[in-house]
């Protein structure tokens, strides 16, 4: 197989998804690997660095999805690559097609089938390639919560641990996965006083037994939340419905109840986020201001720290990209039930429910 990876194009995006000891698998494994030119320098990869695993470089990214069988990404196609997707070829990369209409027109009319990252389950019924993105976006939303809670970004000016005599923050995060879980961990190494809400009491459970005493654990409801916010310094959205919309949460007469230089960081954005006034920002212009609170909405958070987070994803995301190249796609997705609930969208038409019933389409069976 032919695998194509192109340089991403989303704005302050600067992860890229195949490393070079990913190229030398591949190409052990008989496959050829077009890397567009210059794709990796974001995560601190060269030219050279693929050259010497065996990639071909290709100096446009037409020339990458022109030839390519399958084409592995980070984020969901750009309205300006959706012209470069042809039908019958491959695309591998998070898609969160239920935050976009537009994302999903353009991958049907393409005739192209799409595997999401974000909705890969394995048998103990895990997100195993939206976990590594995860983790790294919780942990990011309090660290960019500490600075955006700083009076020159328009915050409160609160430091999270507070002082001596000085009481720490109050920091309320919405959802316990792996976003909440992560955030909780290094908001409570801060100090500050955290309250995770999540509706599983099995998860809220297990959470509370391996919190410090600065995390407390409520059951998320709509009384809960209203009284979390008029608490809460920080709010961090962090809900996930894989590959649905997220549900929003907080509606956007509850932001009067925050204090004023308050923020929220709605790490839900790419599913829609679970706060009604969220709408996608970036890393170049990652804040705006509602009723005296601060909405940090970043849609691609872990692209800021892209060394990281491209090792992370393509620990996660390689033994995948050997299987589909090495079996095929239909024989892959037949022998596995995990990549089989991946695919979204094959051969230009909706295959995922959650998809289809965000937008109200047809859905059919793989």
């Amino acid at each position: 197989m032919i695998i194509g990876v192109p340089t991403e194009v989303k704005t302050d995006e600067y992860r890229v998804a195949l490393l070079p000891v990913g190229v030398e698998e591949l190409v052990a494994r008989g496959h050829q690997v077009l890397i567009q030119s210059e794709a990796g320098v974001g995560s601190g990869v060269t030219n050279e660095d693929y050259l010497q695993c065996g990639a071909e470089l290709c100096d446009t990214a037409d020339e990458v999805f022109a030839r390519a069988d399958m084409i592995i990404k980070v984020k969901e196609p750009q309205p300006e690559e959706y012209a470069k997707v042809r039908a019958g070829q491959i695309l591998f990369t998070y898609f969160h097609f239920a935050a976009s209409r537009d994302l999903t027109d353009g991958m049907l009319e393409s005739g192209s089938t799409c595997i999401a990252y974000e909705t890969l389950r394995d048998e103990q019924g895990r997100l195993p390639l939206l976990t590594p993105m995860s983790e790294v976006a919780g942990r990011m939303s309090v660290q960019e919560g500490a600075k955006y809670l700083e009076k020159p970004q328009m915050g409160r000016g609160i430091l999270l641990s507070g002082v001596p005599g000085v009481a720490p923050a109050h920091i309320t995060i919405l959802g316990g996965g792996v976003v909440g879980a992560n955030a909780a961990k290094i908001a409570a190494g801060f100090g500050a006083d955290v309250t995770i809400l999540d509706v599983n009491l099995d998860r809220l459970r297990y959470l509370d037994d391996v919190m410090p005493a600065n995390v407390n654990c409520l059951y998320s409801d709509r009384h809960n939340i209203l009284e979390q916010l008029e608490r809460a310094d920080l709010v961090i959205g962090a809900v996930l419905i894989p590959g649905a919309k997220a549900p929003q949460l907080v509606r956007a007469e509850d932001l009067k109840r925050m204090k004023p230089g308050s923020v929220v960081i709605d790490v839900a954005v790419d599913q829609g986020g679970c706060i009604e006034t969220t709408r996608p920002t970036t890393h170049s212009n990652p804040t705006y201001i509602i009723d005296d609170v601060v909405h940090y909405c970043v849609a691609n958070m872990p692209g800021a720290v892209g060394r990281t987070s491209t090792f992370a994803l393509c620990n996660a995301t390689l033994p995948w990209v050997i299987r589909i190249a090495s079996a095929g796609l239909m024989e892959s997705v037949k022998a596995s039930a995990a990549l089989r609930s991946a695919v979204n969208v094959y051969q230009g038409k909706v295959v995922h429910q959650p998809v289809a019933d965000a937008f109200g389409l047809p859905c059919e069976m793989l």
